[in-house]
């Protein structure tokens, strides 16, 4: 590639195609063939393509990959199946002492472009196998998209050019962020999203997904990742989709006990609530990329740290480049209608209410206001205590400035606020305050502070910066 020049879908498809090395399959469902096209109108497509199909018809589908048991047929189980399925028959019917020094691939997907009546936006998960080197075991490159174009003819061009770019980065590079980055060779970030990524095998050998996840934020590839238990980062329909949400919003460097009572209170009174089901909630811890900046940088390990401790407490963590409240409730009402939750303290919600931070809206807190007026939410409120001798800060004594105290009673008068109950005893822990004396090393002054077993994590790992401290 020429240093600082951006080739073509058809000149990357046309350098692939004249790589006598690498050899392999399309497989593409629900949006045509729009990469293997790609590949076969540059010419000399014979020497690159061993086959390529589209298994349109459900059954079809069926016989060739199986059924799934929730008949999804868009997921990323479907396209997992579609890579073992072909990767096998490539190995199967071709002689490798014939194709000794080729790299074999399959490219996969399976795409849902905007219906007719343009009710339904377009998505799909996309992914390749392949190898490095001829005798080594194949990697995998997988990512969901959304397709924001509006017109279904272009949506499938718009993955012609994701899939020919993802084929040639990944025999031309090495580092998988690149390899996102050029996803978007040809493209604007408002033609499509990627909300989920995940790389395994020897050529992503050293990589931590959930860094290549964060990397989806800070180039506002995606507004918002979310990392199950498990650590694992998940498409967040498949979390999120039709559930009554409940979201905390902290810095939680570290998670304290104060954050932990702001959730079990807040989760008693969201479960009281008449449109909640309790079987459908779903919790989020959330971090907006703000707080894991610093120096004007976002801090990966940092990042880490803060995703290690929540998942290993059993949480769902969110990642979001939100700053504004009312963005998060957009956000997530575009997967549920169901009533959502959100907990937050007295500064948080002071915030909420500052003028400045909605004068890039024309129409100013007004239109922010009008979102979360039309959104289903009920804001649970964790009161405030700065000093022993200071007043408790609830919802009836908030210093909310006059010009727009209007707007805080509607809420607060149509029960939109509601004030939770607090422990006491853990009332006065502040994260900053836990996180000087971690970092100043004094040892047994900050234990008790934080839930149970965090403590032992932040000293077995070194966690925010304490490895000089030989904790």
């Amino acid at each position: 590639m020429t240093s600082n020049v951006t080739l073509t879908a058809g000149q990357k498809a046309l350098q692939i195609n004249l790589d006598d090395s690498i050899y392999g399959s399309f497989v593409e469902i629900g949006a045509g063939q729009e990469v293997a096209r790609n590949f076969f109108k540059v010419g000399s497509a014979s020497g690159t393509i061993a086959k390529t199909m589209s298994a349109y018809d459900k059954d079809f589908s069926d016989a060739i990959y199986g059924k799934e048991a929730n008949g999804r047929y868009v997921s990323k189980l479907r396209l997992e199946k579609m890579l073992d399925h072909e990767y096998q028959l490539l190995d199967d019917r071709l002689n490798r002492a014939n194709y000794k020094d080729t790299r074999f691939f399959i490219f996969a997907d399976t795409v849902s472009t905007m219906n007719y009546s343009k009710t339904l936006k377009g998505h799909g998960w996309i992914g390749l196998r392949f190898q490095r080197t001829p005798d080594e075991k194949p990697s995998d490159f997988i990512l969901h998209v959304k397709l924001n174009d509006q017109d279904a003819k272009l949506q499938q061009e718009t993955v012609g050019i994701i899939g020919t770019n993802l084929l040639h980065s990944c025999f031309t590079q090495n580092d998988p962020k690149i390899i996102l980055k050029s996803l978007y060779d040809n493209l604007s970030k408002d033609q499509f999203e990627i909300n989920m990524v995940e790389v395994v095998g020897p050529a992503f050998e050293n990589i931590d997904n959930r860094l290549l996840s964060l990397t989806l934020v800070k180039e506002r590839m995606t507004n918002a990742v979310i990392f199950t238990p498990d650590g694992v980062n998940q498409q967040p329909s498949d979390i999120l989709y039709k559930k009554n949400i409940l979201t905390l919003r902290g810095s939680f460097r570290p998670v304290t006990k104060v954050n932990i009572d702001m959730l079990e209170k807040g989760l008693a009174s969201f479960k009281e609530n008449k449109k909640v089901d309790e079987k459908d909630i779903q919790i989020l811890f959330e971090i907006t990329l703000s707080n894991l900046k610093a120096d004007g940088e976002v801090n990966e390990q940092d990042f880490l740290d803060r995703v290690d401790i929540l998942c290993s407490l059993g949480y769902t963590v969110m990642i979001s480049n939100y700053r504004k409240f009312y963005k998060i409730i957009e956000y997530l009402s575009q997967f549920t209608k169901s009533r959502m939750g959100l907990i937050l303290g007295v500064d948080n919600l002071v915030d909420m209410f500052e003028e400045q931070y909605y004068r890039n809206l024309n129409g100013g807190i007004m239109e922010a206001f009008g979102i979360i007026f039309t959104r289903d939410i009920r804001f649970y409120l964790y009161p405030y205590k700065p000093t022993d001798n200071s007043e408790l800060l609830n919802s009836n004594n908030i210093p909310i400035h006059p010009r727009v105290k209007g707007l805080y009673n509607y809420l607060h008068s149509n029960g939109r606020i509601e004030d939770l109950n607090f422990n006491p005893d853990v009332l006065g822990i502040f994260s900053r305050e836990i996180l000087k004396r971690i970092r100043a090393c004094e040892v047994g002054t900050w234990e008790d502070s934080v839930p149970h077993g965090v403590a032992e994590i932040i000293k077995e790992k070194n966690l925010f910066d304490s490895s000089t401290c030989n904790l």
